[in-house]
């Protein structure tokens, strides 16, 4: 069973920057393949970023691309997402999730959330204007 713990969420001003942060437990890290999901209130949780258990390829939504980097540090169970020129509408929970199999895939795959085996609780990213 993988548990995964995020940080670093919370209330940041229009132009900011925000770094979270997911650490994994309960599986070799580097195995993992990570995403990074959001979901502002009353909407569908939707698509952020993924990062494979190498460090590439990565994925990014088409909003935040340019904005937001996703990375990992294997030797330390955790994956990052620095988020840039945050934008009221970046208002959200932001989750991070895990899958165990090897398949690479596509944007296509790896920005379903059926893709995914294993979910945090979140952490609240505010932007205010």
């Amino acid at each position: 069973q993988v548990q995964l713990v995020e940080s670093g969420g919370g209330l940041v001003q229009a132009g900011n920057s925000l770094r979270l942060s997911c650490v994994a437990s309960g599986s070799t890290f580097s195995r993992l393949n990570m995403g990074w999901f959001r979901q502002a209130p009353g909407k569908e949780r939707e698509f952020v970023a993924a990062i494979t258990g190498s460090g590439t390829p990565t994925y990014y939504a088409n909003s935040v691309k340019g904005r937001f980097t996703i990375s990992r540090d294997n030797a330390k169970n955790t994956v990052y997402l620095q988020m840039n020129s945050l934008k009221p509408e970046n208002t959200a929970v932001y989750y991070c999730a895990a899958r165990k199999t090897s398949y690479i895939g596509g944007i296509a795959y790896v920005s379903l959330t059926t893709t995914y085996d294993y979910w945090g609780q979140g952490t609240q990213v505010t932007v205010s204007s």
